[in-house]
C-alpha cells in the first residue's frame, strides 16, 4: 500500500505568520507553490497553513493591500496534518471528510506536503484500484486458510491465525464499500467445521 510519504511534495515552504501577504505570494511565485506552511513559534505550537484560497478570498476579493495585511490574519491554524506512514486512500478519506485541497505531512518536524493532485497522479488508482486488491488478497487468504486448517486442524493454532488474516481483509473489504457482512468467510467455514469455534473466543460468530 503507498503511504503518504511516498506521494507527498517533499519541495515545501514554511512563512512566518507575521510576514504579510505580499511576501508569501511573492515566495509562492517564485516556486510555483500553491500554498505555504505557517511556521510555528515553539516546539508546542501547531503548524498553520496559508493557500492560494485564502489569498483570494481573503485579500483580494474584498479590495485588501496584501502588503498591509499579515499572513496570521487569514491562515487556517491549526491545520490537519497527516502522519507519513497513513495510507493513500485513507489520505483521501481525510481530504474529503474535511473537504482539504492540501495538508502538511508532519512526523515531529514538517516532512513535505501532499496535495489533490499528488493522490490523483501518483497514487496508481487507475492501474491498480484498492478494492481490487483487496478482494484479492481475501481470495487468496481464504484459499491459504482452508488450506492451512486441512494440513494441521479446524482447531488449530495455526488455522486460527489464518483466518484471523482472512477476518481483517474481509473487514476492511465491507469498510471500504461502507456496507455489513452478511456472513464472513470463516462463518461459512464453520459451518462446515464446527470444531473450528473451538479455540476462538469471538460472542457472535458461528455461535448458532
Amino acid at each position: 500500500m503507498l503511504r503518504a510519504a511516498d506521494i507527498m511534495t517533499t519541495d515545501v515552504a514554511t512563512v512566518r505568520g507575521s510576514a504579510t501577504v505580499e511576501q508569501a505570494v511573492k515566495l509562492m511565485q517564485a516556486r510555483e507553490w500553491h500554498a505555504l506552511i505557517v511556521e510555528r513559534r515553539h516546539d508546542q505550537d501547531a503548524y498553520g497553513i496559508i493557500t492560494e484560497a485564502d489569498i483570494v478570498y481573503k485579500v483580494i476579493a474584498f479590495g485588501k493591500d496584501p502588503a498591509k495585511v499579515r499572513v496570521y490574519e487569514i491562515m487556517s491554524k491549526p491545520c490537519i496534518v497527516v502522519n507519513p506512514d497513513l495510507g493513500v486512500e485513507y489520505v483521501a478519506r481525510l481530504f474529503a471528510e474535511h473537504r482539504l485541497l492540501r495538508a502538511p505531512v508532519i512526523q515531529g518536524k514538517l516532512l513535505g506536503i501532499i496535495s489533490l493532485v499528488d493522490i490523483i497522479n501518483e497514487s496508481q488508482f487507475i492501474e491498480s484500484p484498492r478494492l481490487t486488491i483487496l478482494e484479492q488478497e481475501l481470495q487468496d487468504a481464504i484459499q491459504q486458510a482452508r488450506a492451512t486448517c486441512s494440513q494441521t486442524s479446524p482447531g488449530s493454532e495455526e488455522c486460527i491465525i489464518a483466518w484471523d488474516i482472512v477476518d481483517k481483509l474481509q473487514a476492511e473489504i465491507a469498510h471500504q464499500e461502507a456496507k455489513k457482512i452478511s456472513k464472513t468467510a470463516f462463518e461459512e467455514y464453520c459451518e462446515e467445521f464446527p470444531e473450528a469455534t473451538k479455540n476462538r473466543m469471538y460472542d457472535t460468530w458461528c455461535s448458532g
